[in-house]
């Protein structure tokens, strides 16, 4: 019998996200916290957009 092994991993956007916080706590980038912790909030930040801009679009064409 086979058993699968489950693997995790932190991803390519919560190592940059660590990497972001250590260079703001160590002092070498001045950036906002805003920016600092925005690979977490932006690809969430592009979905909406995207899913605002599909269904206004789809809204202006449903009217013609």
């Amino acid at each position: 019998m086979q058993t699968k092994q489950q693997t995790t991993s932190i991803g390519f956007l919560g190592v940059l996200t660590l990497i972001f916080i250590t260079l703001k706590l160590t002092g070498y980038i001045t950036w906002s916290w805003w920016w600092v912790l925005s690979p977490l909030w932006l690809p969430l930040a592009v979905l909406l957009t995207t899913a605002a801009f599909i269904a206004i679009v789809a809204h202006t064409v449903g009217k013609k």
